[in-house]
């Protein structure tokens, strides 16, 4: 018999889950049942719950302690969508997890390595005496599902040894954008270079295929609409030995982001851009032989994301729980981006100094 499609909840009703999660769940409609919504307040939850009818009929909305409580205690629902305030993500995930349901958390995966740590910990205590198998907790980090990077990473692995690595962040966080005004992305340490840099970072690692092994940066806090710090200037030297630069910018007037892998053979770019009104990523090949070829591909890295969280939990509830989940939704793997940028943070509060990323 067919199985029936994993019956999830989404806990907050932010930007990103009414620009995102709602739009690209009702794309993969057939995959999933969207059973509840849940935020802190009635008039949040009644507002996402509006736009997820259109596509989920019989969606509830809940709020407050509650209706929190409801979501944990209900049986049928299997997996939830975590998207809150970067200072609680992290809790509310362990007291789902407790009860039994597969998360799938927004980055970043924790304020700090410090809170990954407890937090893995904490995780890894739920299990301990295996009266139940382990429950996914999977990072969202689209980054790691974009065709653009999986396909870089193919090509990076034809350019011969690498010689450098450069990444160059020049964001676009004016008042302009809908989350400059978010009050814990304001309120975060690290701001808005930790919230929006471990996108930059998952990247990185995906393009260069290993870990930051090293990191020596100046930080700085120029713009005084922004939280401190807004730029950051980092060397860095990667595992294989090769080293690189990774600056970064919260907001420029003339945004740009790139990433370049400079290897004996040849030169791999990655560079964000839009195509006939469609924003996605540019991929440039430059072979030894001086020839260029570009490829453009449109972001659909959320959409993969929720895919393969979707086919993990229903392949747990068909096997027992007893299955390997996709690697890079993984806690780890999202922590590690964490890893990268506070061990940046950290050596710009140190004048530089040179700091080992943390590995876990």
């Amino acid at each position: 018999m067919p199985q029936n499609p994993p019956q999830i909840a989404i806990i907050g009703a932010g930007i990103f889950v009414k620009s995102q999660y709602l739009p690209r769940l009702a794309e993969i409609s057939d995959l999933v049942t969207l059973k509840a919504i849940w935020s802190r307040s009635e008039k949040s939850a009644r507002e996402a719950g509006e736009i997820a009818r259109k596509v989920f009929g019989n969606v509830e909305c809940k709020w407050g302690d509650d209706g929190f409580d409801e979501i944990v205690s209900d049986p049928d629902i299997v997996g939830v969508i975590v998207a809150l305030a970067g200072q609680i993500q992290v809790d509310m995930s362990l007291k789902l997890l407790k009860a039994g349901k597969h998360v799938l958390q927004e980055k970043p995966a924790a304020a700090s390595i410090s809170e990954a740590e407890t937090a893995l910990s904490s995780y890894n205590s739920f299990y301990n005496n295996n009266s139940s198998a382990q429950k996914i907790w999977a990072v969202a980090e689209n980054y790691r599902f974009e065709p653009a990077f999986v396909e870089s990473r193919k090509l990076v692995s034809e350019i011969g040894d690498m010689m450098s690595v450069q990444v160059l962040i020049e964001g676009s966080m004016n008042s302009s954008n809908p989350y400059f005004s978010s009050s814990w992305r304001r309120n975060f340490t690290g701001g808005f270079i930790l919230d929006m840099g471990v996108h930059y970072i998952a990247g990185l690692r995906m393009l260069v295929g290993c870990e930051v092994a090293s990191v020596s940066a100046t930080t700085s806090h120029v713009d005084t609409t922004l939280p401190p710090p807004d730029t950051i200037s980092s060397l860095f030297q990667l595992e294989n030995g090769c080293s690189g630069v990774f600056v970064m910018l919260v907001s420029s007037k003339s945004p740009k982001i790139i990433w370049r892998v400079v290897g004996l053979n040849g030169t791999v770019q990655v560079e964000r851009g839009n195509k006939d009104g469609q924003h996605g990523y540019v991929v440039t090949l430059f072979t030894a032989n001086k020839e260029t070829k570009s490829t453009f591909y449109p972001f659909s890295g959320v959409t993969e994301e929720l895919k393969a969280f979707l086919s993990d939990i229903s392949r747990a509830s068909l096997q027992g729980d007893k299955i390997e989940a996709e690697a890079r939704l993984s806690y780890i793997e999202g922590a590690q981006d964490v890893a990268v940028l506070d061990a940046m943070l950290e050596s710009g509060m140190k004048q530089g100094a040179l700091v080992k990323v943390k590995k876990f």
